[in-house]
């Protein structure tokens, strides 16, 4: 009992601490855009840091040399003239976050070196930097999936005979490509429609490609029992036959369009949670995250050759990488004060009216987004919470 406790506790622990490396590096990659458009736009960045909370250790390049802390507070490097107007880069004790602290970003100071006192455009440029990196990190880590194993080609496997879509001339082999004027890329495309948009007893309009050839035809839907024995609205084919490899062309193309593929995604997920399409029970935060995560890799561990583990974590956990950070970069686009669209939309305004917003009206929107984010934290918590108990 002790033993099996023990190993339990080491296999969570292990799932927990991967699924923290994962979030770090996305966070950390959105943090850097904002670094890297600071320092070129000449914004002095007072810290740079991975996480939230007490210092555990931080370091700077001054003029005395490199130096390096354990803990130190915002107070002690106030109190140390050598820190002062050089960045410090700290790693920080709650892996929930990062920054990017500036000079004057968030009060008025009369020093050029401060983000307020840069143009509208070059503070934009600052600001959209995170979640653009956040795009740029999903698809370096799509060349790698792809670079490395192919891409998810939408190819039918095999045509149920008596089936409307066999009916409609359709055959194994055959890519589709098209499903009611929807264009249909991988693999991925086919299964979200069909999730999003079930099969009735309406007629869909399908589209495939055979020998380089378009074959189009209109097929209506029957009702037949699934693998369940339930009578369900049907076409009668399988489809998706592993991952095809491509050459250089391809591996870009497709890294690209799978970054487009989960930016469209996310964007209609949230027009779904809006509209009321999808219940917000749907929605999952961090502790639910960590959870899928966890399931993926061990899936890999089960399912995998001990000398192919390694392999498929690691495709494994780049795919639900890029899914997250391209998340991170759309939700952070959304016009709500305090994330980095709301940010935008302040300095779009400024740029038209020539002059700030008054700084009582954005701390107002600023405290009222904050208390929605806040809302919506302890939601998605509860949320994950609740699905994790048994029922």
């Amino acid at each position: 009992m002790k033993g099996s406790f023990l190993g339990s506790f080491l296999h969570d622990s292990s799932n927990i601490l991967i699924a923290l490396l994962l979030f770090g590096a996305v966070i950390l990659f959105h943090e850097l855009g904002h670094f890297l458009l600071a320092k070129a736009n000449k914004v002095a960045v007072l810290e740079f840091s991975l996480g939230m909370g007490p210092r555990i250790v931080s370091f700077a390049r001054t003029d005395q040399g490199f130096r390096i802390k354990f803990f130190g507070s915002g107070k002690y490097f106030e109190e140390h003239e050598e820190y002062k107007d050089h960045t410090i880069y700290s790693w920080k004790i709650l892996p929930i976050g990062g920054s990017c602290m500036m000079l004057g970003e968030m009060e008025d100071i009369e020093d050029d070196r401060a983000f307020g006192k840069k143009s509208v455009l070059a503070r934009m440029s600052v600001i959209f930097a995170g979640p653009f990196f956040n795009f740029i990190l999903a698809f370096a880590m799509a060349l790698c999936i792809i670079g490395m194993i192919g891409y998810d080609k939408a190819e039918i496997t095999r045509v149920e005979q008596g089936m409307p879509i066999a009916e409609s001339g359709f055959r194994d082999g055959d890519v589709i490509t098209g499903i009611n004027k929807k264009n249909i890329v991988v693999n991925r495309d086919l299964i979200y429609y069909l999730q999003f948009h079930p099969l009735t007893d309406e007629s869909i309009e399908l589209t495939a490609e055979r020998d380089g050839k378009e074959i189009k035809a209109t097929v209506t839907p029957k009702l037949a029992k699934d693998e369940n024995g339930k009578e369900v609205y049907r076409l009668g084919f399988a489809y998706g036959n592993g991952r095809t490899k491509t050459g250089v062309g391809g591996t870009i193309k497709y890294a690209a369009y799978e970054v487009k593929f989960w930016i469209t995604t996310t964007v209609e997920s949230l027009g779904m949670l809006i509209s009321g399409r999808v219940s917000p029970r749907e929605l999952s935060g961090p502790v639910g995250i960590v959870h899928v995560i966890g399931d993926a890799v061990d899936q890999s561990r089960e399912n995998e050759s001990p000398e192919d583990v390694v392999k498929y974590v690691f495709l494994n956990l780049l795919s639900l990488g890029i899914m997250l950070t391209a998340n991170l970069g759309v939700v952070n686009l959304l016009p709500i004060p305090v994330l980095d669209g709301g940010r935008l939309l302040f300095l779009f305004i400024e740029g038209i009216r020539r002059k700030p917003i008054p700084e009582k009206v954005e701390n107002g929107f600023n405290i009222g987004g904050i208390a929605v984010l806040m809302l919506l934290m302890v939601f998605t918590l509860v949320n994950d919470i609740m699905q994790l108990i048994p029922h």
